[in-house]
């Protein structure tokens, strides 16, 4: 197997294995601490050549090598999330009707809704007790594992459902999963004969009860593993590539950037966080004091903590917020500015600005730092185009790039292009992961 293969087979690997930001965080931490990163709460001081990660309530995380030069001079940061549209439990969420037990559900992030109907959908989560445990839970994902599947109106009966918009036909409280039924029985007098079938099989196999479930973080997403697709096998088919694509080829980049053991001229940092698909909100989420955080415990370990260190340091950094772009997409032409959209195997997409229409929302980098960042690639022969995210009057999207942008620092959006994103299944080029992963590399050098 070539280096090119073994980094493909990599990232499917990642991709199986992390459908939820806690399952990213733990193999973030399992390859970082393989490469000789250790827990920064483990370390006293730091100095040039030093390998740590943070992390935050096992959902986000940041890994550090510390470089020759004084932090206040800044960083060159990855940034990407680790978070993916889906749908979560709610916190009373089992109840039954008719003899069908369901999954109570409400979505996360930007979904087409009908797009989640009939599908093998599995479950990832951990439930929490009140006497301090946490139990995992994976059920979908095993050979021999039952999946769940959210039903849908036959279309002999669908005349009503087809006259509504595609935004409508199915509505948010109807994405509830079943979970099993029971035979019915004529008079029976016994409530909710199914619901406490499917209580007791949890409480066999993970000794949960219902009341646990108040306290439970269950993530529905589609069963299955990341395939090659078409013939020449140049695609890759997966859940969640918007935007473990990029954070799986971040970590890769600085990993094997700190590999040789030699120092950096400047601190790298490759950061990975949640909810940007809700807005970056929370304490794991871009829009909070989580990065500053994180880089005020470095600082503290390099040398004498200021508060103007901590501000020169960041407003000083480089930033590639590694997000994913829209792929152009050839049966649906007319969405994009074809000059300025990217395209599947094209390199690294860079995006100057991102928002909605008039830059709704956007960070909009300087040129000077895009000039830099294309010597940067042009030296390193990486592939890379220059794009935004469909017509300008068409919608748009944005990232956690202006979230880290308000410190002051230099930020471009560089992902990949994906086709059908946010779609239980969407679609990569192989040509683009490898790309990308290069292209971060030198970037963390430059």
């Amino acid at each position: 197997m070539n280096a090119n293969d073994k980094l493909i087979s990599q990232y499917k690997s990642f991709l199986d294995n992390g459908k939820t930001e806690r399952e990213c965080v733990a193999q973030i931490i399992t390859m970082a601490s393989k490469a000789g990163y250790k827990d920064i709460a483990k370390c006293k001081k730091l100095a040039a050549g030093d390998k740590v990660y943070i992390t935050k309530m096992n959902k986000a995380i940041a890994l550090f090598q510390i470089g020759s030069e004084p932090l206040e001079r800044g960083m060159n940061i990855l940034g990407a999330h680790i978070d993916s549209p889906r749908l979560d439990a709610k916190q009373n969420p089992l109840y039954e009707k008719d003899n069908i037990t369901y999954l109570n559900t409400h979505y996360y992030g930007g979904i087409k809704k009908y797009q989640w109907t009939t599908l093998p959908l599995a479950i990832h989560g951990v439930v929490c007790k009140k006497d301090g445990t946490t139990v995992n839970v994976v059920i979908g994902e095993a050979a021999d594992d039952p999946v769940f599947c959210i039903s849908d109106i036959l279309p002999h009966l669908a005349q009503d459902q087809m006259k509504d918009k595609a935004s409508d036909f199915i509505k948010g409280e109807d994405l509830d999963l079943i979970m099993g039924s029971c035979v019915p029985v004529k008079k029976d007098k016994e409530k909710d004969r199914s619901k406490k079938l499917v209580l007791t099989l949890l409480k066999e196999k993970y000794n949960i009860e219902e009341a646990d479930l108040e306290s439970a973080e269950l993530e529905i997403v589609p069963a299955g593993c990341a395939r090659d697709m078409g013939l020449d096998r140049s695609f890759i088919l997966a859940y969640g590539q918007d935007d473990r694509s990029c954070a799986f080829t971040s970590v890769a980049a600085m990993l094997d950037v700190s590999a040789g053991g030699k120092a950096l001229k400047r601190t790298a940092c490759c950061l990975c966080v949640d909810k940007e698909e809700i807005g970056s909100v929370g304490a794991t989420g871009m829009a909070s004091n989580l990065f500053e955080n994180m880089v005020a415990e470095v600082i503290a370990r390099t040398g004498t903590y200021s508060e103007l260190t901590l501000r020169r340091c960041l407003a000083g950094s480089n930033m590639l917020s590694s997000d994913v772009n829209a792929a152009y997409d050839p049966m649906n032409a007319g969405l994009f500015d074809k000059e300025n959209a990217s395209v599947l195997s094209g390199g690294i997409a860079f995006q100057k600005y991102t928002g909605s229409r008039g830059k709704s929302g956007a960070s909009d980098a300087n040129p000077e730092f895009i000039a830099a960042v294309r010597a940067c690639m042009d030296k390193a022969g990486v592939s890379y185009q220059m794009a935004e995210l469909g017509k300008v009057d068409q919608g748009g999207g944005g990232t956690i790039a202006y979230h880290a942008a308000k410190y002051g620092m230099n930020v471009l959006d560089a992902g990949v292009a994906v086709l059908s994103m946010h779609a239980p299944w969407e679609i990569v080029a192989k040509e683009d992961i490898l790309q990308i992963f290069k292209g971060y590399k030198a970037f963390l050098g430059m």
